[in-house]
């Protein structure tokens, strides 16, 4: 049996925070293994709880939730990062892509969507709110006339598939979306960024939301 998953949840609302914490707790194959209210004890507590996973909230006195990741990402690069915010602008989606945490989580997201990413990032994926992603896609299915001239060359499938990666989903899920295989999803996506002239996934979420395929709600 493997131990328990070591988490540290980092919320400066101490009542949602505990709520996390109570709620959590029950499941035995998770630990708890720190709370916190500010950036500064949050630095303390790695060393001390050595966390697998952190669950961040973006917004905490001290440092920034994504400043906090930075810093975290340079000295523990081991440590996931979850991200809980309320904020679905696509400007800070972004920022958090950008700075490559694990998981992005809405407050308004259900406590099984907590689990959900949970489980992902502990197998190794990265996870976007059920919430975000949906709001990515129906943005993405209104863009018809203003899609940018260098895009009018994808096929239909091939705009599917972008939108599922601006969504941050893995080639496993675009194919299980999609009921195709993860090869076949692999030649899409070369196919995709050879015709925009780009070379990584990151660059292709990017092109996506900053063209207005994924536009702010």
């Amino acid at each position: 049996m493997s131990p328990p998953y070591r988490i540290l949840l980092a919320e400066d609302h101490d009542m949602f925070r505990e709520i996390i914490a109570k709620s959590l707790s029950h499941l035995p194959e998770l630990e708890i293994v720190g709370e916190v209210g500010d950036s500064e004890q949050l630095l303390e507590s790695i060393e001390t709880g050595r966390p697998n996973l952190i669950v961040l909230d973006i917004k905490m006195p001290g440092l920034s939730g994504l400043e906090a990741d930075e810093k975290i990402k340079q000295t523990h690069a081991e440590i996931k990062v979850l991200l809980l915010t309320m904020h679905k602008s696509i400007e800070h989606f972004i920022r958090a892509f950008d700075a490559r945490v694990d998981g992005y989580l809405l407050k308004e997201d259900a406590f099984q969507d907590l689990l959900t990413a949970i489980d992902a990032i502990r197998n190794g994926r990265r996870y976007l709110s059920s919430l975000m992603t949906q709001q990515l896609i129906d943005d993405f299915k209104k863009i018809s006339r203003s899609t940018p001239k260098q895009s009018q060359h994808l096929s239909k499938r091939e705009i599917e598939v972008l939108t599922y990666i601006a969504a941050g989903k893995s080639n496993r899920e675009i194919a299980e979306a999609l009921r195709i295989g993860c090869p076949t999803v692999r030649v899409h996506l070369g196919r995709i960024k050879k015709k925009l002239e780009l070379k990584t996934n990151v660059d292709l979420t990017r092109y996506a939301i900053r063209n207005g395929f994924a536009s702010a709600p």
